[in-house]
């Protein structure tokens, strides 16, 4: 049996990537995927910029790289400036690309170490754009095997016949979990929520899980506490966008709901912390939370399965206000084990661990 987990998701090279030859960031776009694989290339800094604020890319490392990768294309098409303008040009760009999705840690990171690659290559008369292409491409490779190590410690925490109940996309980290786990011959169940407004649950996981075959249930965001209630699910597992020292976790809003109905019904509650805490993040109070255009909740976004074409219908009345936060807070006494690439670790002392 191969040792490549047959997923799309699981390995990001197969999602974004830097085409030398057009000079473009290839996007794999998430919003239509997987009705259609259609990747948009951005030929731009603002491009690229937008492309992850409007969703085109989603998911905490990937938006990171993407956003890595943005800072590859400026510099590249700065290289035959003064060494002083392409320090200075690389320096805004970092700033327009840090301020696309402020909550994921991973994006902040990788930029300013994407940065330092640029800045040192300058200083010693190199090539800014291929030294920081060749962090990036480095960065990708790096979360992949962290993505692969993460999903082996979770795999290892399964039963036979557990029901795993899932909310947003877990990414790398839940294929490779789900995959591993029956490469162990254990038989599961995914129940996935559909996750409003962008549904990423009702697309990417329910098609991880069909790649992978692994048997998924499609449920309402509003149903886990029943499910709960009614026994049928034996563990949540989710990701978390950012995890602060303190062992507090940002994650697609509604994580915090469903941890609260996990605690009351005795259903344990691991969250896929791929590499851990972010070293900067004391506290859940740290954690900046990303509030996302109104309208966004005013429109069903779905695929023409035969055209692949994106298709939005509107679902209110004109005249009503929206508030869409896109993440939200879960504190540590909720959770029951974080699992890094590490191993698996208590929530309130994650800190201890990773400083």
């Amino acid at each position: 049996m191969t040792d490549r987990c047959p997923a799309m998701l699981s390995d990001r090279f197969n999602t974004l990537y830097f085409d030398a030859e057009r000079e473009a960031v290839q996007l794999l776009d998430r919003r239509c995927y997987p009705f259609s694989t259609e990747f948009v290339s951005c030929r731009t800094l603002e491009e690229t910029a937008r492309a992850i604020e409007s969703m085109v890319v989603q998911g905490g490392p990937p938006l990171a790289y993407a956003a890595g990768l943005g800072l590859v294309l400026h510099a590249l098409q700065g290289a035959a400036r003064p060494v002083a303008e392409q320090r200075a040009r690389m320096q805004e760009a970092g700033r327009r690309l840090a301020a696309t999705r402020p909550t994921a840690d991973d994006l902040h990171h990788v930029l300013r170490d994407a940065l330092r690659a640029g800045e040192a290559a300058l200083d010693s008369g190199a090539a800014a754009g291929t030294a920081v292409l060749d962090y990036v491409n480095s960065e990708i490779e790096r979360g992949n095997q962290v993505s692969r190590r993460c999903g082996r410690h979770a795999a290892d925490l399964l039963r036979d016949g557990d029901r795993i109940l899932t909310h947003c996309i877990a990414g790398a980290a839940l294929a490779w979990m789900l995959w591993l786990a029956k490469r162990q011959g254990k038989a599961l169940h995914l129940f996935a929520t559909e996750t409003r407004p962008y549904l990423q649950g009702a697309r990417l996981t329910t098609a991880t899980a069909r790649e992978l075959d692994v048997p998924c249930t499609l449920i309402t965001d509003a149903m886990p506490a029943f499910l709960m209630q009614q026994g049928r699910v034996d563990r949540f597992i989710c990701a978390a966008d950012r995890i602060a020292l303190d062992g507090h976790i940002s994650n697609k809003v509604g994580t915090y709901q469903i941890a609260l109905a996990a605690r009351r019904h005795g259903v344990p509650f691991h969250v896929l912390g791929y590499d851990g805490p972010d070293a900067d993040t004391q506290s859940g109070d740290d954690i900046p939370i990303e509030e996302r255009a109104a309208d966004e909740l005013f429109i069903a976004r779905g695929v023409d399965p035969e055209s692949g074409a994106q298709a939005r219908v509107r679902i209110t009345v004109n005249g009503v206000d929206g508030y869409y936060p896109a993440f939200d807070i879960t504190p540590p006494d909720f959770i029951t084990a974080i699992v890094t690439d590490r191993g698996v670790f208590p929530p309130d002392e994650i800190g201890s661990y990773f400083l």
